[in-house]
């Protein structure tokens, strides 16, 4: 299907930076001849609303009763959104995951977004499909202005966006509905794929720092109510007698910034990310040294502890602790990684804020009172060594899934952005195409929330 598409045979220059060529028979259109701003504020009837959120995934209903994310103080103060109204986040654009969503809600969204209305209905998906490849690639950036490459609204109002006929723009939104629900089901199966051979990963590795590989070992009472039984030689010892909290922090800023990754650990920032941090100076975060343990405080109960080895900056509100004991730092990541230990780091973590909107942290006193059981320095290194040629095929699988689905995000991005512009002609492909239902609801965590992410590249600068 899509190898038979092919280039426009003649073009225009677009005059847009971000655009280039199109078809000369499209035109370029104002966008305030296409849209126009709403902002009608809730107030007291904010209970009447059903809260929106932006996200990757564009417009969803908020289920409230999760905590998850940031709410405003003020919801009296969020504005009404109507099914088939477009909401764009014009501030902060290189970090936004997603600037822009088309609604198929009635409900509200903070007042910190901007709400537009479409003159024209019928153009209202093609224009979302529009600015979401050229967010997709961030293409806006000679409309940014400020510390925060904010997008004026007058500014954007005065940009121009290629217009299609009728007809064809019709048919560039029913090439891409087919296209990418297809793309979607691909990725989304090899997700699939990725999450239960993490699954089957986890549990081997949750055998082996909790029990060892010797099946047959035999095993006594821990002590500790939620251990339970440990093999027999294994010694239990509180965490506070294996790691001590440090707080080393830079004066110039100039080290490496480090990101703290689910699947990755801690990586350099600049190797993952193209955007630049958010954090405006990095005087003052703390420095970490190769051995020494980084917490996110607040995901310690989602895994995200991991022992450095680089050298380089963390958020001041991780944690950073230095190896006391006598154990093997890979064996104590990976059993502090475990599902036991974090539940028990998750009952052990305090809230903050109040309500929906808190937050569980896990302070460093409570973090250094649990126990854990540990088998002696010799076999935790063996157990490691073990661990890494049972999961060598897993890794790798993994991985090589993890690239395609990579690969595929990456066609899906610029082939959206070669038809909304003008340099793939699908009218003929589109005119053949089945009826299609859009595609089934996104993978889990593929939503994740613009506001307050907690997606599972959690990063130093947040």
């Amino acid at each position: 299907m899509i190898a038979r598409l092919n280039p426009y045979p003649s073009h225009q220059s677009s005059g847009l930076p971000w655009v280039g060529d199109v078809p000369d028979h499209w035109d370029l259109v104002p966008n305030r001849g296409l849209v126009r701003k709403r902002k009608v504020l809730v107030g007291q009837r904010h209970s009447d609303y059903r809260l929106l959120s932006l996200t990757k995934q564009g417009v969803i209903v908020r289920d409230i009763s999760t905590g998850k994310g940031k709410f405003s103080s003020d919801i009296g103060s969020s504005q009404e959104v109507r099914k088939g109204d477009l909401v764009f986040c014009f501030f902060d654009v290189p970090e936004t995951p997603r600037t822009v969503g088309l609604s198929s809600h009635d409900g509200m969204i903070t007042g910190a977004y901007t709400v537009l209305e479409m003159v024209e209905a019928s153009k209202a998906q093609y224009f979302e499909l529009f600015y979401r490849a050229m967010d997709d690639r961030k293409l806006l950036s000679p409309l940014y202005s400020g510390l925060r490459n904010t997008i004026p609204l007058e500014r954007f109002m005065g940009a121009k966006t290629p217009q299609p006929p009728p007809e064809e723009m019709a048919a560039i939104v029913r090439f891409l509905n087919y296209a990418n629900a297809r793309l979607e089901k691909a990725i989304r199966a090899k997700q699939n794929v990725v999450l239960l051979l993490n699954e089957q990963k986890d549990a081997i590795i949750h055998r082996a720092v909790t029990r060892g590989f010797d099946v047959d070992v035999p095993l006594k009472p821990s002590g500790v109510d939620w251990l339970g039984n440990i093999p027999q030689h294994w010694k239990v010892s509180r965490i506070k007698y294996l790691l001590r909290e440090v707080d080393e922090r830079s004066t110039t800023g100039a080290e490496p910034l480090l990101s703290m990754r689910m699947h990755h650990g801690l990586v350099l920032f600049s190797e993952h990310f193209s955007r630049p941090p958010q954090a405006a100076s990095l005087v003052g975060f703390k420095i970490v040294r190769p051995g020494q343990f980084v917490v996110n405080r607040m995901q310690a109960g989602n895994g995200l502890i991991f022992a450095s080895r680089l050298t380089g900056l963390v958020s001041p509100d991780y944690a950073v602790l230095d190896p006391i004991g006598d154990a093997n730092v890979e064996f104590l990541g990976e059993l502090f990684r475990s599902r036991t230990v974090r539940a028990k780091f998750r009952a052990e973590s305090k809230g903050l804020g109040t309500g929906t909107s808190g937050f569980l942290r896990l302070y460093s006193d409570r973090m250094g009172g649990i126990h854990v059981a540990l088998p002696p320095r010799d076999e935790q290194s063996a157990i490691m060594a073990r661990l890494d040629s049972e999961l060598f095929g897993l890794n790798s699988t993994i991985s090589r899934l993890e690239r395609e689905i990579e690969l595929l995000r990456e066609y899906r991005t610029r082939l959206v952005a070669d038809v909304v512009t003008g340099k793939l002609d699908v009218r003929e492909v589109a005119a053949r195409l089945p009826e299609e239902s859009m595609p089934e609801e996104a993978a889990v965590g593929d939503d994740e929330f613009i506001e307050g992410d907690e997606s599972d590249d959690v990063e130093a600068a947040a």
